[in-house]
């Protein structure tokens, strides 16, 4: 399944299909004024990477593998964990340090829903290092049509 993402434009797609077939660490799906849709592959025993977005809340949707879900509010007091596998859900709350772990056998397939945007339109990361170097060059960041939160709100990585 090919997605194109057509921004602020009316869209609909197999998103359980979709996600399951993704093999890229991020394929951003659809990008709206006030929120967006990515896909996620994450690699056995890898993970998405411990972080936290002041000013954006996160809905993830596991569609396949097994992994686990660590978040807290702070990045060495990581109290919630919660094992999670195809079907569930993790909703991140704005400013929660956050990490989810492939701790299976096959890659970890989950969906991503940020509010607002948080990624370039229509960008595809094959890796985990390609979307780090893609935010570190500039080259991942919102469209300027995008509503997007105020000055001193910039994500935090471990």
């Amino acid at each position: 399944m090919q997605i194109v993402d057509n921004g602020p434009q009316p869209n609909a797609f197999d998103i359980e299909t979709a996600t399951k077939d993704n093999t890229n660490y991020r394929t951003t799906a659809w990008t709206g004024k006030y929120l967006q849709v990515t896909l996620m592959s994450i690699p056995v025993g890898e993970s998405i990477g411990l972080e936290a977005h002041p000013e954006t809340d996160q809905f993830l949707r596991v569609d396949a593998g097994t992994g686990r879900c660590v978040m807290g509010p702070a990045e060495d007091d990581l109290s919630f964990q919660q094992d999670v596998e195809d079907g569930w859900s993790i909703q991140v709350p704005a400013g929660m340090w956050h990490d989810v772990i492939n701790t299976g056998d096959e890659p970890l397939q989950v969906y991503a829903v940020y509010a607002p945007s948080h990624h370039a339109q229509g960008i595809v990361q094959a890796t985990a290092a390609d979307a780090e170097r893609d935010e570190e060059s500039g080259k991942d960041e919102p469209p300027t049509w995008t509503v997007q939160p105020g000055d001193g709100a910039e994500d935090k990585h471990a």
